[in-house]
C-alpha cells in the first residue's frame, strides 16, 4: 500500500484475539461443524487508535457493515469540510460533529469492498489528517473506535488491561466449554453429560410460516425451525439456491435483536453446499439463556469468500 505523508497509525486494539479455526461436532447432528468466533463479547470493547507523527505506511482498517452504526471519536476538533469518504452516497448516514464521525452504511454496499476515509485536524498540529480502510462486512461492525493524536493516560493503559483480562477469562471458559464437549460421547448421552439439556428436553417450534425472508437474500428458504435447550439455541434453516448460481455454504452467521444485542453464535454447521434445485440445512447454534432469547432476532448469514448473504428476520425460540 503507498505511503501516506508522514503519519504513523499504529493501531491498539484492546483485544484482538479471536476463537477462529476450531471444530466441534453437533451433538445431535452429524457432519462437519464450521466453527465461528463468538463476537458479542468483542464488539463491547472500545478500540483505541493512537496517531504518531512519523513514517506512516498503512491505512487504519476500520469493520463496518450496512445498517450498523460505527462511530469514529477523536480527541482533536475535525475540519469538518474536510472529510474524505470514499462511496459516500452509499452510506444511509454520514454525520459529522465536532470530533466526532458516525458511520452507518446502507445495502448498496457489498461484503468485502473497501472504501478509504481521511479526516483532517482543524489545529494543524502533526499529525495533519489520518486515514482509515473501511472494510464492509456483511453482518460485523466496530461500534466504538477512540483516534488520539497523543500520549494516552495512564487511565486508559489501565482500562484496556482491566477489558484485556477479561476477555482472557471469557476465552478460557470458551476453552473449557470446548475440552469438555469434545471429551463427551455423542447423541443423547452427550447432551446430558455437558448439561446442554435439562430433564424437561429440547423444545421446538415451526417458523415456516413466520420467518421473513428479505428480498436481497441469496438463497430461497424452504423451512425454518427453532429449538431451545437449558442454556443453548439453535436454528435449522433449509435452503436453496436459485437456478445457475454457485453453490454457497455458510461461513458464519449472527443473531441479532431489536435493540442491537446478539447472541454469541457457538458454531454454524452445513454438510453440503446449496446448489440450484437442492434443498440444504444450515444449522446455526448459539449461547441462550429464556432471558436472553426474548425475540424477534435477524439471522444473517455469509460464505467466506463472497458477497453473498441470507438474511431472515421475525426469527423466535420456544
Amino acid at each position: 500500500m503507498p505511503a501516506l505523508g508522514l503519519v504513523t497509525l499504529r493501531s491498539i486494539n484492546c483485544v484482538s484475539s479471536t476463537f477462529a479455526g476450531f471444530c466441534s461436532c453437533l451433538l445431535i447432528l452429524g457432519g462437519v461443524a464450521h466453527a465461528q468466533s463468538a463476537n458479542s463479547a468483542a464488539n463491547s470493547v472500545i478500540r483505541r487508535v493512537e496517531l504518531v507523527p512519523e513514517d506512516s505506511r498503512t491505512a487504519v482498517e476500520v469493520e463496518v457493515s450496512p445498517g450498523l452504526s460505527t462511530g469514529l471519536y477523536f480527541d482533536s476538533e475535525l475540519r469538518r469540510e474536510r472529510i474524505d469518504l470514499e462511496g459516500r452516497e452509499r452510506f444511509s448516514l454520514v454525520d459529522i460533529g465536532t470530533a466526532t464521525l458516525r458511520l452507518v452504511p446502507s445495502d448498496r454496499l457489498s461484503p468485502n469492498e473497501r472504501l478509504r476515509l481521511t479526516v483532517h485536524f482543524q489545529d494543524g498540529a502533526v499529525p495533519a489528517s489520518a486515514t482509515f480502510l473501511l472494510n464492509v462486512h456483511p453482518a460485523k461492525a466496530e461500534p466504538v473506535v477512540e483516534v488520539s493524536r497523543r500520549r494516552r493516560t495512564v487511565e486508559s493503559y489501565q482500562q484496556e488491561a482491566r477489558e484485556a483480562r477479561a476477555e482472557a477469562e471469557r476465552l478460557r471458559d470458551e476453552l473449557n466449554r470446548l475440552r469438555a464437549e469434545r471429551g463427551a460421547p455423542g447423541g443423547l448421552t452427550g447432551l446430558i453429560s455437558t448439561q446442554v439439556m435439562a430433564r424437561q428436553g429440547v423444545e421446538a417450534r415451526d417458523l415456516s410460516s413466520s420467518v421473513v425472508r428479505t428480498p436481497t437474500s441469496a438463497l430461497a428458504l424452504r423451512n425454518a425451525y427453532s429449538y431451545r435447550s437449558l442454556e443453548r439455541v439453535a436454528l435449522e434453516v433449509w435452503l436453496e439456491a436459485p437456478p445457475g448460481a454457485q453453490p454457497w455454504t455458510a461461513s458464519g452467521a449472527s443473531l441479532r435483536g431489536k435493540s442491537g444485542e446478539e447472541l454469541t453464535v457457538l458454531q454454524v454447521w452445513q454438510a453440503e453446499p446449496a446448489a440450484p434445485g437442492v434443498l440444504r440445512q444450515v444449522v446455526v447454534e448459539a449461547q441462550g439463556t429464556p432471558a436472553s432469547i426474548r425475540g424477534p432476532f435477524t439471522l444473517k448469514l455469509w460464505e467466506a469468500n463472497g458477497p453473498r448473504t441470507v438474511t431472515l428476520g421475525n426469527v423466535t425460540f420456544p
